[in-house]
């Protein structure tokens, strides 16, 4: 009998008996009910494989079946590859195996990312939604060494926006599997469901997320922690009597009113600890106003609040954990639409500071909105300011979405932000804030300012130049996030859509801040 044939009917056999468990046990499969472990590629050996500890239980508990059924059903399981089993274990009718590479893959200097990490999302997102697929609706999910990471990639791999859709995906909860770390199982749930919740109110059409319901949605998600947290949605009044002429001139050709959130965390033993200002643009839709956009993709332009959704989210999440530290988070909320009360190009707009701005082109009026934000956040003496905005589509054609581009005036902040994307995946790249820059956005012939920059090179940059003029204080940045807003198959543990990032980074750079206090 030939190697083939051996392996064949070893094979067949193996399915004879699955079978004849599976059909044993019907019990268990109506109660959808499944399990994802790991297997390493073993070094050195293209054939073979190392299971995770829990793969390697669970293979005990059933007499070495599941490396029998490894061995037997295709060549060793590699990154990226999975495969399912019935009838393997009584307890659990499904079993997913996915491979996680190597072993010993830590952080790459070239990626600048923990590679081990993104491995083990990837791979437990793969195999959380081939069970979802099954219509499983509770699958244990096998930590494989890194509980936090695992959490993350079940989370937000099986996330799907059909709220508004009547044939839903499966609903599936997810347990931690064969590993006694609590703490980073439960701390990777709410890291993916924060960045789930930015990716919710992004990809919300902009008829139903509107500057009032984005508003609310935040409030409602905070309202469990009142004692630690205080709400203020800002009326068009308010933001009157703060003299944010530059914010205002945006939001006048709407019929939408603006509201200028505003979000106090006191989690800091130390009441008077300087507070992590976080600012995001918020534009629930951008039309481009007078400077209109093309029609193709303009649905997109619901997600143009981005910025206010990721900060946001990210203080959700820093409050869920009880981070120890103090943080403010504002978002100026509008529409940029074009009406007969709709800005022009070429009128002149003074922002909070005094300072006048020509506004030659509607369509760049994030950074509009972020100029009387970010005066506005510097009167609460910050310890440092981190503003996200899906600013420019330069950034997108420079970075694409591999990376937010960051600008920042401080290398203290950089390096954090930084470290944090290495361990979230979420990666950041620093970008350049050269005097270059500046001149050409104080190149107007009618004003201080001019909201676009005298050459259309460098888009991303002179817009980054345009903020500065805003700040003040010596620790900023500015993520531009326009380059990571959406995912079409980039992240392999994200679905297409909306993708909210770089929340899990903002919220890991929060927690190591609040480290250092």
């Amino acid at each position: 009998m030939t190697m083939f044939t051996l392996k064949r009917a070893l094979l067949t056999a193996a399915r004879i008996k699955q079978c004849r468990f599976f059909s044993a046990s019907q019990n268990n499969w109506n109660n959808r009910k499944g399990l994802v472990l790991g297997v390493y590629e073993k070094e050195g050996e293209t054939d073979s494989f190392d299971l995770t500890t829990a793969a390697r239980s669970l293979d005990d508990a059933v007499s070495g079946k599941l490396s029998e059924l490894l061995k037997i059903s295709g060549p060793a399981l590699k990154k990226g590859k999975n495969r399912i089993f019935y009838g393997l274990h009584e307890d659990f009718p499904c079993v997913a195996v996915v491979g996680l590479g190597k072993n010993n893959a830590g952080v790459c200097g070239s990626e600048n990312w923990d590679t081990g990490k993104e491995n083990i999302r990837a791979a437990l997102s793969a195999g959380c939604r081939l069970l979802q697929d099954l219509e499983v609706s509770h699958v244990e999910v096998d930590a494989c060494g890194d509980a936090q990471a695992a959490a993350e990639g079940a989370v937000l791999g099986l996330f799907q926006y059909d709220l508004l859709k009547t044939k839903k995906k499966t609903k599936v909860t997810t347990q931690l599997h064969g590993s006694d770390d609590v703490a980073g199982w439960e701390k990777g749930i709410l890291y993916g469901e924060g960045q789930n919740l930015a990716r919710i109110l992004m990809e919300g059409p902009a008829n139903l997320i509107t500057p009032t319901a984005f508003a609310d949605t935040i409030e409602e998600k905070l309202a469990p922690y009142s004692e630690r947290v205080a709400v203020y949605k800002r009326s068009q009044g308010w933001i009157e009597e703060q003299q944010m002429g530059a914010f205002l001139s945006v939001s006048k050709g709407s019929e939408e009113p603006p509201v200028f959130l505003e979000l106090h965390y006191n989690g800091s033993p130390d009441k008077t600890q300087a507070p992590l200002l976080l600012v995001g643009k918020g534009i629930t839709f951008d039309s481009g106003g007078i400077s209109l956009k093309p029609p193709s993709g303009m649905d997109a332009m619901r997600a143009d609040m981005g910025g206010a959704a990721t900060v946001c989210a990210a203080l959700v999440t820093a409050v869920a954990l009880k981070l120890p530290i103090n943080i403010i988070g504002l978002a100026p909320l509008c529409e940029n639409m074009p009406s007969g009360k709709a800005s022009k190009p070429g009128d002149v707009v003074t922002a909070k500071n005094g300072k006048t701005i020509q506004v030659d082109n509607t369509d760049a009026e994030g950074r509009l909105v972020l100029a009387d934000a970010l005066c506005y956040a510097h009167t609460f003496s910050p310890r440092a300011i981190v503003n996200a905005a899906t600013l420019t589509g330069a950034m997108d054609v420079a970075l694409g979405s591999a990376a937010t581009g960051v600008f920042s005036n401080s290398d203290w902040l950089w390096e954090r932000l930084h470290q944090a994307s290495v361990v979230t995946g979420d990666r950041v790249w620093r970008m350049p804030l050269f005097q270059h820059y500046t001149r050409q956005v104080t190149d107007s012939q009618l004003a201080d300012l001019n909201n676009v920059g005298s050459s259309r090179s460098g888009g991303a940059c002179t817009a980054a130049a345009f903020l500065r003029e805003f700040v003040t204080a010596p620790h900023w940045a500015h993520l531009d996030i326009a380059g990571v807003m959406g995912n079409k198959d980039e992240v392999p543990y994200l679905r297409k859509g909306m993708s909210g990032r770089p929340t899990r980074t903002l919220v890991e750079f929060a927690a190591r801040l609040a480290q250092e206090a």
